[in-house]
């Protein structure tokens, strides 16, 4: 064997990670290798979960264990060995944290660079000492605006908001600000042991008492004797008051959840910080200038003007650039700005602005923002293992994509892409293809090599898709007509500047454009429209979205549509709005498939009508491992334990006691058909829909989760496990099982996003299925067969940012791909034609 460090390929020996069957394949090094599949197969198995995970071990093994214990790890990989493997980067797609402290600029860190600028080279007022350069942040307190505390917005709590109904006495819910359930009990009882008269109606209160309870910040503790009905244990209890202000302004502060946080933000007014204008930072920072400007002026420019305004300077060819030392610094500093945001334009981002929010973004946005940091690192000989780096991509984005791939490869790397793009499957140097199917079916290697020879792979779900045009996405369907029609006019939000859009009814239609076009906030201003006129009753998700407010991502809030000035034509027609989204279905591992949809309700009372349960008076609260007396005490039902080690990281280990089954022996030893509840959640949905195929309402669920391609999952498989497709297509099919009543608007947020083309045939004969049944449809979506399928395509643009946010086109897939002035024309040209 040649010495691993000149090895031509990376050698991977018995790879067994998931559903991996002890795989053999050898990937070149140098160059450029797609990883496909349908999903489930295992290709971000071996991709990511062997091949990257053992270049992370072995680089962790190489620092000191004192180093280790501050690195977050990953378990080694099942797999005998790796021969050839250089150092591996991985860019995955993961969404922002939700912080509104958090941004473009400080994402790529050219936010550093600008501040940097503005601290060394930038133009203070006479008199003025310069600052570090901390002062031109507002996440420190050296810059950050005292009053907003650079937040850019106040936000204030009016009686009003508080208290709608002032008829209302504090024991009948007055104050709806309060939380529900026992804590709303909780802080009513505490009130009335404070001596405030809790069932005298509100407005009849003293105003001093209203204003106390409403607005005071002291937080006193008293000795709470409750009054409980009959019957039931009435102990004193020390309970610590809390006014609504301060419940409110602390939930919307640090709550992580989106629907504590849109409760809370119902009770708020909020408006632009008077003091700083928004800008968030001190008025100090901001009378320093460059080039004529304060540094809130250049953040919030889209970053392809940002480097316009910069680049004279980075030639030197500024007059007011100060002289000296300072000027070679402000000359330096410009040019490496320059350089750096030009990556991020060429990859389709310059419509961003460094104040952008990482909230507001994309996955796919906020891996190419780390892939242009990558781009610039300068490094050679690295393996970068990227997670469907098209995905969220227009075609016309996704070709300079493909140009920074083969960039990164010139350089000297190596470029392993899990992809379902065939575009870039073409273009690769290499190919892998793993299946042939999902889950338990999948799992092996069909082929691994050059893309010509997959053609010959009879096994290959690819190979129809790569090497022809696939089917005909209308095939044996006539084009609908729409029932109505839905006028949205005076669109202004973001990059809509009083839009006018005609959405047709009762049809399946694609939103289409380039990357910042305006295609999602379209979608949102619909939702927000929508969601107003049918109130939250009618909006099924409306749990998953961020109210109003300037950080509200794409799609908007419910309350929203005044704020943006629409005026809205024709929403009788709509009874009920549906929005799927790729939020994740749940943020902890307790947040399972079988939870979600609701089949485990079912599953539960099976297991409970055993006749070994009944024997043993086993409730169906017995079978979930949410709650104490079924589950395993030892890990409280999580399956695993934290093991921390004196001198090497803390990691985690399978539970000792029920080995990572979650629930005791005794729970486990009822068994429905000979199986016990902890087999059941290991089944896959394919495995599962044959188990429970003569339970109607179990059935009933599984075979929904088999039409939009869900088959492979484990119904036990955690929330946090799930990609943001996979979630996306669960609820889906979550109210794919329910009764649907009226006129449905259904509204999806690019649906086919990290499926192979076979699993994008299942999911759209469903998003059709709706649209027979009398439903409308609303999807963006970049995937041009199923923008062609379309009965109706709303193409946005021409370009991002300011270049956008108009309708270039509207009309038939045929008339859409004839439209002058389109960046989608061509592309839907190309896919009708075959």
């Amino acid at each position: 064997m040649n010495n691993p460090a000149h090895d031509p390929c990376v050698r991977v020996r018995g790879a067994r990670e998931h559903n991996l069957r002890d795989v053999d394949v050898d990937v070149p090094r140098d160059a450029l290798a797609v990883f496909t599949g349908v999903s489930g197969s295992g290709k971000s198995s071996l991709a990511f979960g062997t091949i990257y995970a053992e270049a992370q071990r072995r680089y962790f093994e190489s620092v000191t264990p004192y180093a280790r214990r501050l690195i977050h790890q990953v378990g080694a990989p099942a797999v005998d060995d790796i021969l050839g493997l250089p150092p591996a980067v991985a860019l995955e797609q993961r969404r922002g944290a939700p912080t509104s402290r958090s941004y473009v600029g400080t994402v790529t860190t050219l936010s550093n660079t600008l501040r940097m600028l503005f601290s060394r080279a930038g133009r203070y007022p006479p008199g003025a000492q310069p600052v570090d350069s901390d002062a031109f942040s507002p996440n420190t307190a050296a810059g950050a605006c005292p009053v907003c505390q650079g937040l850019g917005r106040v936000h204030r709590a009016t009686e009003e908001l508080m208290v709608p109904d002032p008829s209302l006495s504090i024991r009948d819910g007055a104050i709806a600000a309060w939380p529900g359930a026992w804590h709303g009990k909780n802080l009513r009882d505490v009130t009335r042991t404070l001596g405030y008269d809790v069932d005298r109606p509100w407005r009849e209160l003293p105003a001093e008492d209203r204003e106390w309870i409403l607005f005071t910040d002291e937080q006193p503790v008293v000795t709470v004797h409750p009054v409980r009905e009959a019957g039931r244990i009435q102990r004193p209890y020390q309970g610590t008051f809390q006014s609504a202000r301060r419940y409110v302004l602390h939930t919307f502060a640090d709550s992580k959840s989106p629907a504590l946080r849109a409760r809370a933000q119902r009770f708020l007014e909020s408006s632009l910080c008077t003091a700083c204008g928004g800008s968030r930072l001190r008025p100090e920072s901001l009378a320093v200038t460059f080039a004529g400007r304060n540094i809130a002026e250049l953040n919030a420019m889209p970053l392809a003007r940002l480097a316009e305004v910069l680049r004279p300077a980075a030639r030197g060819a500024v007059d007011d650039l100060p002289e000296g030392p300072q000027r070679g610094i402000a000359t330096t500093l410009c040019a490496d700005l320059v350089a750096r945001i030009e990556v991020v334009a060429e990859l389709g981002l310059g419509y961003l602005s460094l104040d952008r929010t990482t909230p507001t973004l994309s996955p796919g946005e906020l891996q190419r923002l780390r892939l242009a940091t990558q781009l610039r690192s300068g490094l050679f000989g690295v393996v970068y293992v990227l997670d469907e780096p098209s995905a969220g991509l227009h075609p016309a984005d996704g070709e300079a994509l493909l140009e920074v791939l083969l960039r990164l490869r010139d350089a000297g790397n190596s470029v392993f892409v899990v992809e379902h793009d065939m575009d870039v499957v073409r273009r690769a140097d290499w190919v892998v293809d793993v299946g042939p199917h999902a889950g338990e079916r999948g799992g092996r290697v069909l082929y691994s090599g050059p893309v010509e020879g997959l053609e010959a792979v009879a096994e290959s779900a690819t190979r129809r898709y790569l090497f022809a045009s696939g089917p005909d996405p209308a095939a044996g369907r006539a084009a609908r007509e729409p029932s109505s029609w839905l006028g949205l006019r005076g669109i202004t939000r973001h990059n809509l500047h009083g839009t006018d859009v005609e959405l047709p009814l009762g049809v399946f239609t694609a939103i289409t454009g380039v990357s910042g076009s305006g295609k999602s906030t379209l979608v949102g201003v619909l939702a927000a429209v929508l969601t107003e006129h049918l109130g939250p009753a009618g909006d099924v998700g409306s749990e998953d979205a961020t109210a109003g407010g300037e950080d509200a991502g794409a799609w908007g809030g419910a309350g929203a549509g005044p704020a943006f000035g629409v005026r809205a034509e024709g929403l009788r027609a709509v009874d009920r709005l549906v929005r799927v989204d790729q939020k994740p279905i749940g943020r902890t591992p307790r947040s399972n498939l079988a939870t979600y949809t609701g089949l485990f309700d079912a599953v539960r009372g099976l297991f409970a009508a055993t006749d070994d349960a009944r024997r043993h008076g086993f409730k169906a609260g017995r079978f979930s491992f949410n709650v104490a007396g079924g589950r395993c005490d030892t890990c409280q039902g999580e399956g695993f334990v934290a093991v921390e080690l004196l001198f090497l990281p803390g990691t985690y280990a399978p539970c000792p006691t029920c080995h990572g089954n979650r629930y005791d022996e005794q729970t486990l030893a009822v068994r429905y058909q000979g199986r016990n509840v902890a087999e059941v959640l290991g089944m896959s949905v394919d495995t599962a829909a044959a188990f429970f195929a003569d339970v109607a309402p179990v059935a009933r669920s599984l075979r929904t989760l088999q039409d939009v391609g869900l088959g492979y999952l484990r119904l036990g498989q955690p929330a946090t496990e799930l990609s943001g497709g996979e979630a996306q297509r669960i609820k889906l099919a979550a109210e794919l099982q329910r009764g649907r009543r009226g006129h449905t608007v259904y509204l999806l947020d690019e649906p086919t996003t990290g499926l192979h083309p076979a699993d994008v045939e299942l999911l759209v004969r469903q998003l059709h299925g709706l649209v027979d049944a009398g439903h409308s449809v609303f999807a963006v979506e970049h995937e041009m067969s199923v923008v062609a399928g379309a009965d109706w395509v709303i193409d946005l643009g021409p370009g991002g940012g300011d270049a956008g946010g108009r309708v270039v086109a509207a009309g038939r897939p045929a008339q859409v791909a004839r439209a002058a002035g389109s960046r989608t024309a061509a592309y839907l040209a190309r896919r009708l034609s075959g």
